[in-house]
């Protein structure tokens, strides 16, 4: 097994990061790697990267390479792989100085996190019709995204087992594998009900039978196809913006903290591992206020 594979393994084993990330960082490194062995092969040897050897010179000429066809988002996530990288390496004692170090990532736009105003989130609750398999599977999935400010993987990946209806709660497992319990409101509740009556309907393929939201195919419901529904809805609506399933997340998060929710409660219910994370929806807090401020007091 190579250092690379080491690496992933550690990551899948150890650090029980989701199968997202793990995706991420083997796309990144394999493509260091056929970089290095095509372009600087006097850094490989019987065919595989002396990362031990390997200077901080290639690892720019990688990043370089990178930049013209990059955001800088990507290129900032490709840095991280590679610090993530050496400093596995460095911890197990298989390089003496970690070059990595001293790669600078590009400074990113700082942008406030979208999000869909009250009205705007209760119209779109409202808007699959109908009392068929789709309609409601829809219904429970919408109304679960902003009740509960769950992640569309997190969502994707729920269990049967895991829904309490009658507490109105539901375990999920976030980022790293975490778990944690969230409350589910009474509309969800109720929208989940109505669609776990007509889930039967479905005919389940062997190895999804636990899984919540359904395809039609009865397979586990694809990020994807959740995306591509909302955004039809959004169109419908006629609403003026992209509607992504995050941005109902965010809705979710903005929404308590417009309505005066503690930031360190909103981070627990978000699942953020660091509460400088979560800061970011002060701000939106903030305009707010300055809103109510400009337009009520006599001295504005």
């Amino acid at each position: 097994m190579n250092r690379v594979e080491e690496f992933l393994n550690y990551l899948r084993t150890e650090k029980n990061c989701s199968a997202h990330t793990l995706k991420n960082y083997a796309i990144d490194l394999r493509e260091l790697t056929a970089f290095l062995k095509d372009g600087h092969p006097e850094w490989v040897k019987e065919g595989e990267v002396q990362w031990e050897r390997l200077p901080l010179l290639p690892l720019r000429a990688y990043l370089a390479r990178a930049h013209g066809r990059l955001k800088a988002s990507s290129l900032g996530r490709r840095i991280a792989s590679l610090r993530s990288f050496y400093k596995f390496l460095a911890k197990r004692g298989l390089i003496q100085r970690n070059v990595a170090l001293e790669l600078s990532a590009p400074k990113l736009p700082k942008t406030l996190p979208k999000f869909l105003d009250v009205d705007e989130a209760f119209r779109l609750m409202e808007l699959p019709h109908g009392e068929g398999f789709e309609a409601r599977r829809d219904r429970a999935i919408l109304e679960l995204f902003y009740s509960s400010g769950l992640r569309i993987g997190e969502l994707t990946a729920l269990k049967t087992a895991a829904l309490d209806l009658k507490e109105g709660m539901v375990r999920v497992q976030g980022k790293g594998r975490k778990e944690r319990l969230v409350p589910v409101g009474q509309k969800a509740r109720a929208a989940l009900e109505a669609y776990l009556e007509v889930r039967p309907q479905i005919r389940v393929q062997s190895g999804f039978e636990d899984f919540v939201f359904l395809g039609k195919r009865g397979k586990a419901i694809h990020p994807r196809v959740i995306a591509k529904r909302l955004q039809d809805y959004a169109v419908q609506l006629g609403l003026p913006k992209k509607v992504t399933p995050h941005m109902l997340r965010h809705s979710f998060a903005t929404h308590l903290m417009n309505n005066g929710a503690d930031l360190r409660g909103i981070q627990e219910l978000l699942g953020h591992s660091s509460l400088s994370t979560t800061q970011k929806y002060t701000h939106i807090s903030l305009d707010k206020l300055m809103d109510v401020y400009d337009k009520s007091h006599p001295k504005a």
